[in-house]
């Protein structure tokens, strides 16, 4: 029996990931039309593989889009020929979609979350235009759980982004098939593939603090190599008889 190669441990290990993630939180079901958002990033780009390479060899049977949500406003220009050869290189149809927001509308939210809102709505309008029931996010599992870390240290909520979040009001469900997929196994996928880096010049880039919550996350891996584990556990073993009761 010929020795796994360190590439093919990595594609056996994204794979296992991505398929656990995906049955295990009912991501995908019969005769869903998926649109997966094409920011042009390594998650994205890796989402979009593994979606399509699923969609023609599994069940059940679902078919695919990519959009990549251009924000008009801000200096940065994602490679389209590059992103829509890839997407149809996969075999999946690819859409542009334009779009724009006002920082000064909102004062008591950071440009980044209007951003990423309007970006979200575009996604949105695309999906209807084109009859899809489910949307999905190039979120990893190193994501979600700093925004735990994030929502407990700055919003005190605990709480995060769910693999599967079914918005009635929009009669859309977002998913996230990366949630249990680690960010050091796709930057291996991105050198392996020889993702194309876009290029980026947000103003608002520095203004964020998931950069200091991904240092706090190695942090505390330093501490407890199991700790990624322990808090993906926690957010469903939440002990309420050992918590403060809410005071009104």
């Amino acid at each position: 029996m010929a020795l796994l190669t360190t590439e093919d441990k990595l594609l056996r290990r994204i794979n296992q990931r991505f398929a656990k993630g995906v049955v295990k939180y009912g991501l995908i079901e019969d005769d869903d039309k998926i649109l997966v958002g094409l920011s042009g990033g390594k998650d994205s780009m890796a989402l979009l593989e593994l979606l399509a390479l699923r969609s023609r060899i599994h069940k059940p049977r679902f078919s695919l889009m990519a959009v990549h949500v251009g924000m008009t406003n801000i200096a940065y220009r994602a490679d389209l020929d590059y992103l829509k050869a890839y997407s149809e290189g996969l075999g999946v149809p690819f859409v542009h979609y334009e779009t724009s927001f006002d920082p000064s509308t909102d004062t008591r939210k950071s440009p980044c979350f209007l951003c990423s809102w309007n970006r979200r709505k575009a996604l949105f309008t695309v999906a209807k235009e084109h009859g899809c029931n489910k949307i999905a996010l190039g979120h990893h599992m190193d994501d979600i759980l700093q925004t735990l870390l994030m929502n407990i240290t700055f919003q005190g909520a605990f709480s995060s982004m769910p693999p599967k979040l079914v918005m009635h009001k929009f009669d859309m469900t977002l998913i996230r098939p990366l949630c249990l997929v680690h960010e050091a196994d796709l930057e291996e996928l991105a050198a392996l593939r020889g993702y194309r880096k876009q290029v980026k010049n947000c103003p608002y880039e520095t203004a964020s603090n998931r950069a200091q919550m991904k240092d706090v996350l190695r942090r505390l891996e330093e501490l407890n190599p199991e700790a990624r584990y322990s808090l993906w556990g926690s957010m469903t073993n939440v002990q309420e008889e050992l918590l403060p009761s809410k005071i009104d």
